[in-house]
């Protein structure tokens, strides 16, 4: 199951950005085996500001891209936080299941389109702070990562 996280904006030499790719990586590495990864960052930008024009922008890219009827799920202040064993167990149902493609989508620094979220399947929320788009990147890039380590029985995640 290829797995991407498309995202608003384009992170360039961030810090951020280094650390949510080190994560795709090391989740493509230990996913193989699993039939988990590639992982994949996909940047997309907007040609106007707004969440309007950011939503043209993420729907161009699933359907101009092997993301095309994959699983979405819409990172949103308003969905469900899970424990990463739970996140886990999701990630290997959904492969489990036959689904050929995830898509995590993250929006702007003002959220996601309803246009967006509408054709979400599920939303997932990083508990009720509020976090910086770019470094909800990584933490979905790491929560990736965890969740094949899990699912491989690595000892990466300690309860």
């Amino acid at each position: 199951m290829r797995i991407s996280l498309i995202c608003v904006g384009r992170l360039g030499r961030m810090a951020e950005a280094s650390l949510a790719r080190d994560y795709c990586e090391r989740a493509t590495a230990a996913g193989r085996a699993l039939g988990l990864g590639p992982v994949e960052i996909v940047e997309v930008e907007a040609r106007k500001p707004g969440k309007a024009a950011e939503a043209e922008a993420i729907l161009a890219k699933l359907a101009g891209s092997q993301s095309d009827g994959a699983h979405l799920i819409a990172c949103d202040e308003h969905g469900t936080a899970h424990a990463s064993r739970a996140f886990a167990a999701r990630v290997g149902r959904l492969r489990d299941d036959g689904v050929r493609r995830l898509a995590f989508v993250i929006g702007g620094a003002d959220g996601l389109d309803p246009q967006v979220l509408d054709l979400a399947r599920e939303t997932l929320a990083f508990g009720p702070q509020t976090w910086p788009h770019a470094l909800v990147r990584a933490m979905l890039a790491e929560q990736v990562y965890r969740a094949v380590s899990i699912l491989a029985g690595s000892p990466y995640h300690r309860d």
